[in-house]
């Protein structure tokens, strides 16, 4: 049993050392463990074989999709609300976050029955602002990103007299994000690398500060979308003029790392790995098909740093972080699709036919004969760049085979039909 202790000790501010920040978080993770131990869930640490089998080493994945809210976010919420209730009264709290974090403060001012707003961007999705308003807290887009959002929050803390919770920043929100380093120790005691969606930086400070401190041998990897890289940049001295661009893993789309954070990260990451959306997309898609995990893009991270050879790890069992599982149902269909028709198992063939009759039944009747499964028909009479004697056919089928394609579009060819595969 970890015993709980005041810490009493004022916060040092961001431009103290680095090791007196290290030193205070790390004596807050403990306390942080025993307050949040009974709202929270001891995330399950699971391999895939299929994932351990390409990657060629065991990798434990450490579900934080399975947490409550659906993400790690709930941990430093609740830890944050729970010290400031200690030493005084809320009126309410506010924040700026793209969707975790914002269902974390909800969903923790609920718990503790005070009032909540959350600014979110007006790119936020859908599920997740539903979801945050589902806890019984006040909503307000605004935006584009979360730094427009952010400045808004901090508006509205001003004029309400609520205590602002920072998303990231912020060394009892790090703290609770670093309990999951104490978990990944007691599941995984020999681990020997950890990896680590990168945003703001508040989950890799807690788990790097959690683990190097008990374990300082252990490599901590964070990994970054390539079109938002803030932390990777702002340490290579690159961040000024930085504008993230929209990433399938928006739940890490920050344009200014923080200031503790990236103190933290400077000094006990040790690489930042960058990966591509075809990458995400398809980490996204593995761990649903493979793993039966849903993973949102900024979760399956670390998969996708695996995956795509970005990261090759030196020493097993590693460990990767998916940090949420909040992925809009419309955007994960889309992943399927994409993946689905990327992989050949969704084709597209698209022909210019006689418009005459029984035509499309002679079409059909080769596809079905070699087990394609239509999913859609288009059937095209009307466009203006037709003859009029002339009709565009395109079908979507699912196909098991690439070879059963190619016999299906020979046959089609031989029966005076000339159709093509859409390049995807």
């Amino acid at each position: 049993m970890i015993t709980f202790t005041s810490h009493s000790k004022q916060i040092p501010g961001p431009e103290q050392p680095v090791s007196k920040i290290i030193d205070y978080i790390n004596g807050l993770i403990p306390d942080a463990y025993n307050v949040i131990r009974s709202v929270v869930h001891f995330t399950p640490a699971v391999t895939v074989t299929s994932l351990n089998d390409i990657v060629g080493k065991r990798v434990y994945l450490k579900l934080e999709n399975l947490q409550k809210t659906g993400a790690y976010k709930v941990r430093g919420a609740t830890y944050k609300i729970k010290r400031l209730l200690r030493i005084k009264r809320l009126e309410g709290v506010v924040t700026a976050s793209s969707g975790n974090h914002a269902q974390a403060v909800a969903y923790a001012a609920k718990v503790n029955g005070i009032k909540a707003v959350i600014v979110m961007p007006e790119t936020a999705s859908a599920t997740k602002i539903q979801a945050t308003r589902s806890y019984g807290a006040e909503v307000v887009l605004h935006g584009q990103l979360y730094d427009e959002a952010y400045e808004k929050a901090i508006e509205i803390a001003k004029s309400k007299g609520y205590e602002f919770i920072h998303p990231f920043d912020d060394p009892e929100i790090i703290a609770g994000q670093g309990t999951i380093g104490l978990e990944i120790l007691n599941q995984v005691p020999d681990v020997k690398e950890i990896l680590v969606p990168i945003g703001g930086g508040g989950l890799i400070s807690g788990i790097s500060i959690a683990v190097k401190k008990r374990k300082p041998d252990v490599k901590i990897i964070g990994v970054q979308p390539k079109v938002a890289a803030s932390m990777k940049y702002f340490i290579e001295g690159k961040l000024e003029g930085y504008k993230p661009s929209y990433s399938i893993a928006d739940g890490v789309v920050v344009k200014n790392p923080g200031k503790y954070t990236s103190k933290i990260v400077s000094e006990l990451v040790d690489d930042i790995i960058l990966v591509d959306e075809e990458d995400i997309s398809h980490a996204v898609f593995f761990l649903l098909e493979r793993g039966k995990i849903i993973a949102e893009g900024a979760g399956a991270l670390p998969i996708a740093a695996l995956l795509s050879g970005a990261y090759t790890p030196r020493n097993d069992p590693i460990v990767s972080v998916i940090s949420g599982g909040n992925i809009d149902p419309s955007l994960l269909s889309r992943i399927i699709i994409h993946e689905l028709s990327k992989d050949g198992r969704l084709v597209t063939i698209r022909g210019v036919v006689d418009d005459k009759p029984g035509i499309l039944h002679d079409i059909l009747e080769v596809i079905a004969s070699y087990k394609l499964n239509i999913v859609d028909i288009k059937h095209d009479r009307v466009s203006p760049y037709l003859m009029p004697t002339k009709a565009i056919v395109e079908l979507i089928f699912e196909a098991s085979s690439h070879e059963l394609v190619e016999k299906a579009l020979n046959e089609l060819k031989r029966r005076g039909f000339e159709f093509k595969i859409k390049a995807f």
